[in-house]
């Protein structure tokens, strides 16, 4: 499981270093195979597992290519799926120039677990993800008995 979040440095060439407990984790699930691609309502890049990903190709395949908005998330989500390596060695991975561009990938990163799969943001759409206020949306009914 993927939880939690790292505050990490990428260097000049794009290369960054999974933190060892989130590596290890990798390595465990699909061996350091991953796939890395964008994310279609927030700027940042989405990371997962190879054999999650696998998971997920059906409902991206079944997306309408005649509604736009679906359409759109189809061509983003296939356009930018770029497979990846995590280093056994040193835990570091190459994020291509355009999965960096599409993010604004810089120096300073962050990375977020989210259960099955990690979000890569950068530090400052990260900051001001969090502190955005809220909007009107309303609530999904799976929600009205969250608690903690």
């Amino acid at each position: 499981m993927y939880q939690g979040n790292f505050a990490i440095n990428m260097d000049a060439k794009g290369r960054l270093a999974i933190p060892t407990k989130v590596r290890e984790t990798l390595q465990s699930d699909c061996g350091g195979s991953i796939v890395v691609t964008a994310n279609t309502t927030e700027k940042c890049l989405l990371v997962y597992p190879e054999p999650r990903w696998q998971q997920k190709l059906p409902e991206i395949k079944n997306l309408s290519s005649t509604n736009k908005k679906a359409a759109r998330i189809k061509r983003v989500v296939l356009g930018y799926a770029t497979a990846l390596e995590v280093d056994e060695g040193n835990g570091r991975v190459l994020i291509p120039p355009t999965l960096r561009e599409y993010a604004g990938l810089e120096k300073k990163i962050v990375l977020v677990g989210q259960v099955d799969y990690l979000e890569l943001w950068s530090e400052e759409n990260w900051q001001s993800y969090l502190n955005e206020e809220d909007d009107d949306e309303e609530m999904p009914a799976s929600l009205s008995e969250f608690s903690f």
